[in-house]
């Protein structure tokens, strides 16, 4: 049997802050509380005066493989979210091919499971073609799906309206939450064609071409569908002051709708296209400093429910084009935390939304609560233990990506990730990979 006592740290929960000791039996959570025996377990850490928080469950990431390895890959994904405090991933069915069925989402699980620094849950791909796999991808190991109401990597058709019903009766039937990039097909052509006929290439162009009224067209059709069938739909990467207005408005009719925002459109806005160009092309895009503001207020009031990376990779030369021609998305699953944790630190944001956000809220909505996302015994064993005192200099030589393609490099962040415990494992130690790779595939919570 392997140990771990984790000592006088304080525990960081939604609930509070709490001087407490951990104790770890076989990668489980078997103690939890003040003056915790040190008898017999094989490692002791001191944690005093560090934050001991439950490992990220980052929702949000594409980590390219299968078929996508040129890209990025499975092995560096991993091993940058293990460093950056994530030690579950819950993994985008948009690679090559697509998780469409359940066939592929096992072949997918086997493929991912040995090249794993971090535990990892699969969602599927839904659209008209494939509606029907919907149960079968539940009993193989789905724990959610993934609709794309707009144009993204990967070419992933939206569903009519017919179909989007069918999937969100069939929500409500499996209490199987869905997520949606949510942004309409048409409107997104209609604006792109517009702006690319006046031959212009400055970045900033990619706000008008996805603009947020396509943002809440799209939410406004999930809402009022989930609405009727009861259904339960998930907003990724949430990017406007409109988008935020039209949930809260859906909220009100009845619908189950929950959000997620990312950290780019939290600190980057309109002014960093400048610098950064096509780098920070993202869909839906970074905007203006009055969305970033709007969205930052709504991460304090409890708008959103959780925050993921959106962790999108590509290569140097599909970055580096006109923006009409460049990849959307960059890498970010190894600095998700450090950027939330510097905003608690600095008093933006207060320090127990970070488990609440980034742990327990993805964990709850896609079926792997209790057994990840919090600190209670039974839970995983999954602890990072940060020291507030300390910094974090974002170096291209400090990411773990294939391409270090970041517009934080050269960010110094308040807070340190000192050690990451992945099921009882230490993955880092003092900051540094130890070069254990014990991930495993992660299926549904059942609970009663």
């Amino acid at each position: 049997m392997s140990s771990l006592l984790v000592k006088n740290g304080y525990i960081v929960l939604p609930t509070g802050i709490h001087k407490w000791d951990i104790k770890v039996l076989d990668g489980i959570v078997v103690e939890i509380g003040k003056s915790i025996s040190p008898s017999g377990v094989e490692e002791v850490i001191d944690a005093s005066n560090y934050y001991v928080l439950p490992g990220v469950v980052d929702e949000h990431v594409h980590m390219r493989e299968p078929g996508l390895e040129y890209k990025d890959d499975f092995e560096h994904g991993t091993r940058a979210a293990i460093k950056g405090g994530v030690t579950t991933v819950i993994e985008h069915p948009n690679t090559l091919p697509p998780v469409e069925d359940s066939k592929r989402l096992i072949a997918k699980a086997k493929f991912l499971e040995t090249k794993a620094y971090v535990d990892f849950a699969l969602l599927g791909v839904l659209h008209d073609a494939n509606i029907s796999e919907f149960e079968d991808m539940i009993e193989t190991g789905a724990v959610g799906f993934k609709v794309f109401m707009g144009p993204t990597t990967g070419d992933i058709p939206p569903p009519s309206e017919s179909t989007l019903y069918e999937i969100m009766e069939k929500s409500a039937k499996t209490n199987i939450r869905v997520m949606f990039h949510a942004e309409d097909q048409r409107l997104v052509e209609y604006f792109t064609e517009k702006f690319r006929k006046t031959g212009r290439t400055d970045p900033e162009l990619h706000i008008e071409a996805r603009p947020p009224l396509a943002e809440v067209h799209s939410i406004v059709k999930i809402a009022s569908i989930a609405k009727h069938t009861s259904g339960h739909a998930h907003v990724v990467h949430v990017s406007s002051l409109d988008a935020i207005e039209a949930i809260k408005l859906a909220r009100e009719w009845g619908a189950d709708i929950t959000a997620e925002t990312c950290p780019h459109y939290l600190l980057l806005d309109i002014n960093d296209y400048k610098r950064h160009g096509a780098l920070i092309k993202v869909n839906p895009p970074i905007r203006g400093g009055v969305h970033r503001e709007a969205l930052l207020r709504s991460v304090v009031s409890g708008i959103f429910e959780t925050i993921g990376s959106d962790h999108a990779p590509h290569t140097p030369e599909e970055k580096n084009r006109v923006i009409w021609e460049a990849a959307a998305g960059f890498p970010g699953v190894q600095t998700l935390l450090p950027l939330m944790l510097d905003l608690a630190l600095r008093g933006v944001i207060p320090l127990t939304h970070i488990p609440r956000l980034l742990a327990e809220n993805p964990a709850k909505l896609f079926n792997l609560w209790p057994y990840k996302g919090t600190l209670m015994p039974g839970s995983s064993g999954d602890l990072v233990i940060i020291d507030p005192n300390n910094y974090t200099k974002i170096t291209s030589e400090w990411l773990e990506y294939k391409y270090k393609l970041s517009p934080y490099i050269g960010f110094k962040l308040r807070g340190r990730i000192k050690h990451v415990i992945l099921r009882g494992h230490i993955a880092v130690r003092d900051g540094e990979l130890t070069g254990k790779k014990v991930g495993a595939f992660l299926k549904r919570v059942l609970r009663r």
